[in-house]
């Protein structure tokens, strides 16, 4: 039954591989190149499967579609619009798998500096987060939790109808949360019946997965799970109250973040079904090593129950003070608000004693834990995650999960699949995009440099492919500027 394709979904699979309708007047205003035949020649091709890059080659783009790759020094069909690659890689585009059409635009507080009640707000950033995205080189993304789920509904029909420009979109139905949510933007379900409507729904109106939060209850995960997975539908889930074992246990199909900052199984004395203050959370696994029998013995069984992980080590380094500031390209992106509140995050931080210290220690912890997990045989994806505390951005933020990635120990072209080729995998997609292959979609980001030496090179994007589309980052960038976290 998980893997049985639905209505729903099958009209996404659909909609994201065919080209029904011509680029609108304003998707044209990005547009590089929209020839039918062209080729990509004297390029560095970086597969996407792990494997060492080819030098010096064709990759030839048909109506859409990865049509051959071939030596350099064969000659490019005759008619084809031959663009010259030399000192150039590409890449399958990225599938980022915890992205979002909203975004932390600021942190109301208190006179004292507290959340004051009703508590934590985001906005939906639907016009500015698909240029980013898509600028970025990310050409399929996961909303991974929606606080406006026919916004993004709506996005995904406009970019698939080709009015607006963006990534291809696995739509998230609403949160699945439980009782005293941090979030009034989310549903309270503390009943298995109003979890199953609530799937039946949002199914029904064209989501094609869901995400669970940190406090709904192990009954209500497990309704939801076994409803969406008679839809066909995967569950992912950023939780709490409900620790990683639990959850596997359940069916779930996917958990965000890692277990650093969200697993609770090993706090003591912890009620069931109540999540613990996330500082209790995270002094848990601060006397944790990686490599001790009862961290493997959780590896173990997230493995053995084909549960992925996905990585979002962007939104955490975000909470580390000492860590770099956003370039100025980020800071004039945002608005003025948006990046006043960050700062004023990060200032407050670094203010309070041996906080930076104990961030960078529990980022590192996260990442070890993501290799060895990798090691042991689960399936990683990536995505940033812009939330938080408004330091991590769309699209930018996919391009830092790839070099946090490297830090973390694993190899570019490890780093490269995990962010493209994992993704396409979990969805079921990997026979269409995810790699570089013939056949495939013309999903493709022309970098300048050579990742596979130098992983920051993955933010010098130049030509970004989608279904053989050519677009320009630099414009799509520019056509929202100030705007991140008003629109």
């Amino acid at each position: 039954m998980r893997h049985q394709i639905t209505l729903a979904c099958m009209a996404w699979f659909i909609s994201s591989s065919v080209l029904a309708q011509a680029p609108s007047a304003e998707v044209r205003k990005f547009l590089q190149y929209d020839q039918p035949l062209i080729a990509l020649t004297h390029v560095r091709v970086i597969d996407g499967t792990g494997a060492p890059a080819q030098e010096d080659r064709t990759v030839l783009l048909r109506d859409g579609r990865i049509d051959a790759i071939t030596d350099a020094r064969t000659a490019p069909p005759k008619g084809a619009q031959v663009i010259d690659l030399t000192g150039r890689s590409v890449i399958p585009g990225l599938v980022g798998m915890h992205n979002h059409l909203m975004y932390t635009a600021s942190i109301n507080r208190d006179d004292e500096g507290r959340t004051p009640p009703p508590s934590m707000f985001v906005t939906e950033i639907a016009f500015s987060a698909p240029r980013l995205y898509l600028a970025a080189g990310v050409t399929t993304m996961r909303t991974t939790g929606s606080v406006e789920p026919y916004t993004d509904l709506n996005i995904r029909r406009q970019i698939d109808a080709f009015k607006i420009p963006g990534p291809h979109l696995d739509v998230t139905g609403p949160y699945l949360e439980g009782k005293d949510t941090f979030f009034p933007q989310m549903a309270v379900l503390t009943e298995t019946e109003h979890a199953r409507k609530t799937v039946d729904f949002w199914a029904g109106e064209g989501v094609t997965s869901f995400k669970a939060y940190v406090k709904i209850s192990q009954p209500v995960l497990a309704a939801a799970v076994d409803q969406a997975h008679k839809h066909g539908l995967k569950v992912t889930g950023h939780l709490c109250a409900v620790d990683y074992r639990q959850a596997a246990a359940l069916g779930i199909d996917n958990l965000e973040h890692g277990p650093v900052f969200t697993d609770s199984e090993f706090v003591a004395g912890r009620a069931a079904d109540e999540c613990p203050a996330s500082s209790a959370v995270a002094a848990s696994w601060e006397q944790r090593e990686i490599g001790s029998p009862e961290v493997q013995a959780l590896i173990a069984d997230l493995v053995a129950h084909n549960v992925a992980i996905t990585s979002t080590l962007p939104v955490f380094e975000a909470f580390v003070p000492t860590r770099p500031l956003l370039s100025r390209q980020q800071m004039a992106l945002m608005s003025p608000e948006s990046l006043r509140s960050h700062l004023e995050a990060r200032a407050l931080a670094s203010t309070t004693p041996g906080y930076a210290a104990r961030q960078e220690a529990l980022l590192k912890k996260e990442m070890a834990f993501e290799l060895a997990f990798v090691r042991a045989g689960g399936l990683l994806l990536a995505g940033p995650d812009p939330t938080g505390n408004g330091g991590t951005l769309p699209g930018f933020g996919d391009q830092r999960g790839l070099q946090l990635l490297v830090e973390a120990g694993f190899t570019p072209l490890e780093a490269i699949r995990i962010a493209t080729l994992n993704g396409a995998r979990y969805m079921g997609r990997h026979d269409s995009i995810g790699s570089i292959a013939p056949g495939k979609h013309a999903d493709l980001v022309v970098l300048k440099g050579d990742p596979t030496r130098r992983i920051a090179d993955i933010e010098n994007v130049e030509i970004v492919f989608k279904d053989g589309y050519g677009y320009d980052p630099a414009r799509l960038n520019a056509s929202v500027r100030g705007m991140v976290g008003i629109r």
